[in-house]
């Protein structure tokens, strides 16, 4: 029996020793072949995208099929003899239903706010010349009693002309080919996210159809790969994601739906122009966290002063107080503090994942810090009970030292340091 044990223990540890040269040989291969590595990655990425798309879209969609599906299934089963068929038709109906939910709330928006943001840029491309004639005006006016300020301006304009001509002679024409080419991969690149967009859609209807059978698979081969114990701490923690995200995003969502129908709402008492277009900038900004009401309130202001400074400030102090009632009121009504998140770890995963993901990092770079954040005080937990030490945070913020006490662990509080050196001065003589 010793044998077998000490056999085993040889064997975990030929095995510990063996994965950790592979991985070491892996990210050294990785490093040296960094390009390769980069070109299958993206190689990879443009196959899966449909699926990534299809993932999202099936998992926004996923609470309205079983809100549907369930109350239907009870309907159905109180009509029909075989609850099978009943629960089949009401998953199938379920699926079709929220999918026509979608893009009717889809049509809906784009019908509603589409014309007013066209007539809005449209008014804007239209009262484009008198703006700048006014503008132009008011400079030439101001400049008129400030000979000094208008040579500035005019050695300004010469060196900018000059630069401009040698930027069109040297950069722009020789190069015309490539931003042809250029525009025609941006063309192109919209084309292949239509078509991903459209067969992700296809994707979505299988992936909720089969999405319990999914499940079923991944709990299977969880608890086949782990320990009942581990397994169940992992399906925990997906439960934990699943919350965190959906909560999340579903909450973010609703929110800045409101705070973009409260800005045309007051716009328009207020009669402030560009009302809808701004509205929806506002809205859709709002969902990211922290900066979204700057990022939207910016263009907006400078658009609004372009017509008027007296309406710009009005439209700065009405964003300033819908921001103050989201960020103190609504937000924490509809959110919650549904990701335990302190304000320096918002700011540090909306900069951290921004960077690495852009906009869409923006948006999910609160939750999926929270679940990392999760995840190592879990582990850090675990191995401070695992010492025996205690998990409370609080004592660990004046503490100087553990020290064994006559076998009892003793945490040492900078109060304590500072008692004992009183003591042994006052012992001194």
């Amino acid at each position: 029996m010793k044998n077998n044990g000490s056999l085993k223990k040889y064997l975990y540890k030929s095995l510990a020793g063996a994965g950790s040269i592979i991985i070491c040989i892996l990210v050294f291969f990785a490093m040296y072949r960094f390009d390769q590595v980069v070109a299958a990655y993206n190689l990879m990425k443009g196959i899966l995208m449909p699926f990534i798309y299809g993932a999202v879209i099936a998992y926004l969609l996923t609470p309205v099929c079983n809100f549907i599906e369930r109350h239907l299934s009870r309907f159905l089963e109180s009509r029909m003899k075989k609850p099978e068929k009943a629960r089949s038709i009401a998953g199938a109906a379920g699926i079709g239903l929220s999918m026509v939910f979608s893009l009717l709330v889809i049509y809906l928006l784009i019908a509603m706010v589409m014309p007013q943001v066209f007539s809005s840029i449209g008014s804007i491309v239209t009262a484009f010349p008198s703006m700048v004639n006014k503008w132009s005006a008011w400079i030439q006016n101001y400049l008129q009693d400030n000979e000094i300020v208008w040579n500035y301006v005019n050695q300004f304009i010469d060196t900018v002309s000059v630069n401009v001509e040698s930027w069109l002679e040297t950069k722009l024409l020789p190069n015309m080919q490539t931003i042809v080419s250029g525009v025609s991969a941006g063309l192109l690149g919209a084309i292949v996210v239509m078509k991903n967009i459209l067969i992700g859609l296809i994707a979505a209807i299988y992936m909720m159809g089969n999405r319990r059978k999914f499940a079923a698979q991944a709990k299977k081969l969880i608890y086949s790969a782990f320990s009942v114990r581990h397994a169940n701490a992992i399906l925990d923690e997906c439960r934990l994601i699943d919350r965190m995200f959906g909560g999340f995003i579903s909450g973010k969502l609703i929110d800045s739906l409101i705070i973009g129908c409260l800005c045309f709402f007051f716009m328009s008492i207020l009669n402030l122009p560009y009302s809808m277009l701004i509205s929806v900038v506002v809205g859709v900004t709002n969902i990211i966290p922290f900066f979204g009401p700057y990022i939207g309130a910016i263009p907006s202001a400078i658009l609004v002063l372009t017509v008027n400074p007296m309406q710009c400030l009005y439209f700065l102090i009405l964003i300033l107080l819908l921001q103050q009632f989201d960020g103190n009121f609504l937000g924490p009504k509809i959110l919650g503090n549904s990701t335990g998140l302190s304000s320096f770890w918002v700011l540090f995963s909306i900069l951290v994942f921004g960077g690495l993901l852009g906009f869409v990092g923006m948006i999910i770079g609160v939750p999926a810090f929270a679940v990392i954040y999760d995840l190592v005080k879990k582990c850090a937990n675990y191995l401070l009970r695992q010492k025996k030490l205690t998990t409370d945070t609080d004592t660990y913020q004046e503490l100087v030292s553990i020290e064994q006490d006559g076998g009892q662990l003793r945490y040492v509080q900078n109060a304590d340091r500072t008692e004992r050196k009183k003591e042994e001065q006052e012992e001194t003589p």
